[in-house]
């Protein structure tokens, strides 16, 4: 009995084998993460290309690593690599052969259909990331010169006064949302928020106006680095804000107002 009981074993599992194998049934391999000591490899924002298209992903104006600690570089090589390169290609797609395909950003925002999410979302995404770059740079930070100060005192009463409301907007947000600093039809400055990728330049805007400083608050922008810390991040961002360019986006969108 010996000797026949290991051929029908062996004969029981080729069997089987055969028989998952006519299944074509999915072998599930574990993959080990990285471990704390392993090297994490950190490529270059001028690798990053979209496909061919009406819109190129906007240069990212310093490396990866030049808004540390603020802005961890593994965060911000997933967030322009990834999240703002898908945002773009599918924009992309979305305007070939359309009306859309030959305008700015500027004017497809002003124009598209809310309820066709596909462009909302990724025309949003798009225009969102690329103020959102150019609203920080390594060695900024600290207060408003020139135009942008005198604008900020005017309408807020103080730098001081002006940074408490905007860290008072970002923090009442929940969930994947946006904070602009905005002029508005008046030329006022104003402080307002938006959630997913929408922004103060689309009809639905419950606070209209043009952006020239943003704040992204969805979690891709700040967990690898600072996990539920959300507020740490957000008071983290004055060191990295521009405010050269922010004087800029703001002088450029006074003028196209009067």
């Amino acid at each position: 009995m010996k000797k026949l009981f290991f051929p029908l074993t062996s004969l029981f599992f080729f069997s089987l084998l055969i028989s998952c194998n006519n299944k074509k049934l999915t072998e599930v391999v574990e993959v080990p993460l990285p471990t704390a000591q392993e090297k994490v490899t950190i490529g270059f924002p001028d690798d990053v290309k979209a496909n061919p298209g009406s819109f190129l992903l906007d240069k990212l104006p310093y490396s990866y690593d030049a808004l540390a600690p603020t802005v961890s570089p593994l965060t911000l090589e997933v967030h322009y690599s990834k999240h703002y390169l898908s945002y773009t290609n599918n924009l992309n797609e979305a305007i070939a052969g359309t009306e859309y395909e030959n305008m700015s950003i500027e004017e497809i925002l002003a124009k598209l259909d809310v309820n066709d999410m596909e462009l909302r979302n990724n025309a949003g995404g798009f225009y969102n990331h690329s103020l959102y770059w150019k609203s920080m740079a390594p060695n900024t930070g600290g207060n408003p010169k020139d135009t942008i100060a005198a604008a900020i005192n005017r309408d807020f009463g103080s730098f001081k006064d002006f940074k408490t409301a905007f860290i008072q907007e970002a923090t009442q947000q929940f969930g994947s949302a946006w904070v602009w600093l905005i002029v508005d039809k008046t030329g006022k400055l104003k402080i307002t928020s938006s959630q997913n990728q929408d922004n103060p330049l689309m009809r639905n805007a419950a606070v209209p106006g043009t952006p020239i400083l943003a704040l992204d608050l969805w979690e891709h922008a700040y967990y690898l680095g600072y996990q539920y810390r959300r507020r740490t991040y957000i008071d983290s961002f004055f060191n990295v804000i521009n405010w050269e360019k922010v004087d800029e986006n703001y002088r450029n969108a006074f003028l196209r107002k009067y």
